[in-house]
């Protein structure tokens, strides 16, 4: 009985240490293969060549943009050849294959083929490539002040005010947490935010965070984000730190239609003024008639009136003085005797 009951013990004990090693590793390779992936048919080619770029993982129905950048771009797009980029759109199965030419982008060598999500969750991955006959040159040296990584999903905070549905350039916080994992403390460390729309490539703006992230703590990092004035559409709010993108969290920014309702206004209120105006130039210049026509037309007005209230007008023929009497006889008197 006690050496049933120390088999069982021990059975016990042997399944939970075998089970994590299989689950972990399971879920290893789940994600793994959920993991965007990039793959380039060459690793090098020269300036007016073509590359074939394949990918797999990413979200099926997605447009993505495909871009040779320098410097491994440690710069964001400011690195990559964005006059020479291609668009593509996944398949059903988060699958892609798309033609790239080749272009020297504006920073040296080492160069990436970046593919990243246009719209919706950030997302992007890298293939090394070698352009042929292109500068190579080290890259930059890492900011020693601190090494900040983000721990915790970013998020847009703030809404949009009246205001903004005129126009008003829309605001939002971007609110992150951050940790630092270098051995030395981050002391108002100096973020870089860009913001793009489309396929553009963001315009990059430094703010300094005020406080210090001591070495193997984390902090809440809130900065303030503008567009400019009447932005609407789909823009991605990207955040930079020692030369390495932390952050890109898209914003859906809503139209100002109060904009349309006052042009839809105007459009009505115009016409309708310059109607009056012309009415009342046309009613000021019109001629008018002499002050003689208008004596004689109200005198004919006061005779018209006259004879309506009873009064007997002559006739055209005689006048009154010719006028049959009503005294006067015509038959001569008879005389007597005569019948």
């Amino acid at each position: 009985m006690r050496r049933a009951a120390a088999a069982l013990a021990l059975g016990a004990a042997l399944v939970p240490a075998l089970l994590p090693a299989t689950s972990a590793s399971a879920v290893t390779t789940a994600v793994a293969d959920a993991r965007p992936s990039v793959h380039v048919s060459k690793k090098e080619a020269g300036k007016g060549g073509t590359l074939t770029v394949t990918g797999r993982g990413w979200r099926a129905k997605t447009l993505l943009t495909l871009l040779i950048c320098g410097q491994n771009m440690i710069g964001g797009t400011n690195a990559c050849a964005n006059g020479d980029g291609r668009a593509v759109t996944t398949d059903a199965h988060g699958a892609f294959r798309r033609t790239l030419p080749v272009a020297e982008p504006p920073k040296p060598c080492p160069c990436v083929v970046h593919v990243a999500t246009v719209t919706g969750a950030a997302a992007a991955a890298d293939a090394p490539f070698k352009v042929a006959g292109h500068p190579v040159a080290p890259l930059p040296k890492e900011n020693t002040g601190g090494r900040l990584t983000v721990l915790a999903a970013p998020r847009l905070s703030g809404s949009s005010g009246l205001l903004t549905w005129f126009g008003a350039p829309p605001q939002r916080d971007l609110v992150l947490t951050v940790g630092n994992v270098g051995s030395t403390p981050a002391r108002n460390p100096v973020f870089r935010i860009g913001t793009s729309h489309g396929v553009f490539a963001p315009k990059w703006e430094d703010q300094q965070w005020q406080g210090t992230v001591p070495a193997g703590e984390k902090a809440e990092v809130r900065l303030p984000v503008e567009l400019a004035a009447g932005a609407h559409g789909d823009y991605l709010v990207s955040l930079k730190y020692g030369g390495k993108v932390l952050v890109e969290q898209p914003w859906g920014v809503g139209r100002p239609w109060g904009v349309t309702l006052f042009w839809v206004l105007l459009c009505l209120v115009i016409p309708t003024a310059v109607f009056r105006i012309g009415m009342a130039v046309v009613d000021r210049i019109r001629p008018r008639r002499p002050a003689a026509a208008r004596r004689h037309r109200r005198r004919t007005a006061q005779r018209n009136v006259t004879k309506g209230d009873g009064g007997s007008a002559a006739l055209p023929w005689f006048t009154s003085d010719a006028a049959p009497s009503t005294t006067t006889s015509t038959e001569r008197p008879k005389s007597k005797g005569s019948a």
